[in-house]
């Protein structure tokens, strides 16, 4: 899963992305409004994690564009404990949800995890396919009722895959799901990562579509 961190707190964003790190999401953070409201238009993300008192284009401002433009990706904004005006207005414009700064990362955690299922249309947690499951909080990945051990990199790829059943997943969707914005990626990195997870999920779980991506049923 991918987000879109925009907080231009030094402190608090560090601490933000080392968390979501921890929980297996592939980060780009943003500092200022305009970069945030650029990267979303441009790429696709899972969620975005939108301060309101961002330098430049404010969090408001930004979630206005994002819904002017009909983007419809879940937006969780953060907010000063005594900013009700703010709450208020960034859920009128149609942000998916608010926490007031300080945040139990746990609760974090658990309002990404909610709103994204919600947004795939997905009121359980469990992904499941044929034999396999894969549990997003969990970080675990069975076959047959039998833990397989993946890398954070392949469960990634799988989570992804799964998350979009029955749907082809561009290969660079892929990569910035697995590696982020800026990463520098080998020329053959998703290929030996899809390569592994056939290796231990089975060889007819993944299929190629040529020129296109992949994906799973």
């Amino acid at each position: 899963m991918r987000v879109l961190l925009a907080e231009d707190d030094p402190l608090l964003g560090d601490g933000l992305k080392a968390a979501l790190l921890a929980e297996g999401y592939t980060v780009d953070w943003f500092r200022d409004g305009q970069q945030s409201l650029y990267a979303a238009l441009d790429e696709a993300f899972d969620i975005v994690i939108l301060d309101l008192g961002l330098p430049g284009l404010n969090g408001l401002e930004v979630l206005r564009a994002l819904r002017d433009r009909k983007k419809d990706v879940p937006v969780l904004i953060l907010t000063a404990r005594d900013a009700l005006d703010d709450r208020v207005r960034g859920l009128d414009l149609g942000a998916d949800d608010y926490l007031t700064k300080p945040f139990d990362l746990d609760e974090l955690a658990a309002r990404l995890c909610s709103l994204i299922r919600r947004s795939h249309g997905r009121s359980v947690t469990l992904l499941e396919f044929a034999e396999i499951s894969l549990d997003p909080a969990a970080q675990t990945v069975s076959k047959g009722g039998k833990e397989v051990e993946l890398t954070l990199k392949e469960f990634k790829v799988l989570r992804c895959l799964m998350e979009n059943r029955g749907r082809v997943i561009s290969r660079r969707r892929l990569e910035e799901t697995v590696y982020g914005w800026d990463a520098e990626i080998g020329s053959n990195a998703l290929e030996v990562h899809v390569h592994n997870l056939r290796k231990k999920l089975g060889q007819g779980l993944i299929k190629t579509v040529r020129g296109l991506g992949y994906r799973i049923g």
